[in-house]
This record gives C-alpha cells, structure tokens and sequence, in this order.
C-alpha cells in the first residue's frame, strides 16, 4: 500500500531517511560480518607480529625461500577470503609452500598495540593500502614489494591467474634471475 502524500508532507522527511539509510547501513554490515564469520579465521591476536617475521626470516633464510606478509585481521571479510582462496586452491598452496614461508600478520593485537605497529612499520606501512595487504620480504628482511590486494579480486573473490601472476613474479628464483620454480 502506498504512503499517504499528506504522510510524507507532514512527516520530518531528512530525519525519516536518515534512519532509513541507517538501518540499510547496519544491515550492510551485518551481511559483510556473517561473510567474515563463515570463513576460517586465520589472524593469531595474540600474536607477536614481530616474533613471528623473526622466526620467518630464519626459515627462509634456511629454505633459500622469501616470506609473504599477510596484513589483515580477522573482521575483515576480504582478509579471510584471500587465506580461504589460497590454502583452497592446490596449485597455488603447493607454490606457496615451495617458494614462500607465509605469515598472516594482525594489524591489530589484544598484546598491545605497540607490537604490532612496530611489525607494520618494519613492512613499511603497507595498511595505507587497505586490507588484505600484501608484502614480499627476502631472507635478510627487505622488502621487495608490497602489493594491494585489491588488484588481485575478481568480482566477490580473487582472480586465480592474476594470483598466480603475482607469486611467480616475486620467488628467490624470479627476483634472482634464475628460472621460475615448479
């Protein structure tokens, strides 16, 4: 049944739609949270961040492989899809395994806050790309790159070849100058 003309005229219109937008808003989120609540969450809070590079470096270092920093946390949605997409997908997990040492690094942490902002600046403050970000370290520490994630998404979920794209282009083997792994 339609609203009434002398409703609307009568009715505070601004403060009418304000809460419509509100309620919209809030059912936005709460989709966007039920997203993130379906998927494994893969952000340790109570992580060391800076341990957990530390004790990366010395694995690569050993396994002549680099190491992937995942900044994300476990409320964001795109964080937790990206984990899912690459530990679902054989192919893509058997490369990381070979060529990587991967990390999922909180950008937030019930231990406090100073540890983890420490560890985002030793990766050059990727967050300013937004979340999940990406940062390929060598052996010794480097960064090597920082890739925004978003250049990765198809649609509601990530683009397998350009994936695939991005980790062949920054293993020990690519950026040293030797073949590609298989």
């Amino acid at each position: 049944m339609p609203i009434p003309t002398k409703f609307l005229l009568t009715h505070n219109t601004p403060n009418f739609m304000n809460r419509i937008i509100s309620c919209l808003f809030i059912l936005f989120i709460s989709f966007a949270a039920a997203d993130a609540q379906t998927l494994k969450r893969v952000y340790d809070e109570n992580a060391d961040a800076m341990a957990q590079i530390d004790s990366a470096l010395v694995e690569a270092s050993r396994s002549h492989r680099y190491v992937i920093c995942q900044v994300g946390g476990n409320w964001c949605k795109w964080c937790l899809r990206f984990a899912d997409f690459i530990s679902t997908d054989s192919e893509i997990s058997e490369f990381i395994e070979r060529n990587y040492v991967y990390l999922h690094i909180n950008s937030s942490s019930r231990r406090g806050e100073n540890n983890n902002v420490s560890a985002v600046r030793r990766l050059g403050n990727p967050v300013r790309f937004g979340l999940p970000v990406i940062v390929v370290l060598d052996a010794h520490g480097n960064i090597l790159h920082t890739q925004d994630s978003s250049y990765l998404e198809d649609g509601e979920g990530y683009d397998k070849a350009k994936v695939m794209r991005f980790l062949k282009n920054w293993t020990p083997d690519a950026v040293e100058g030797a073949c590609v792994r298989r």
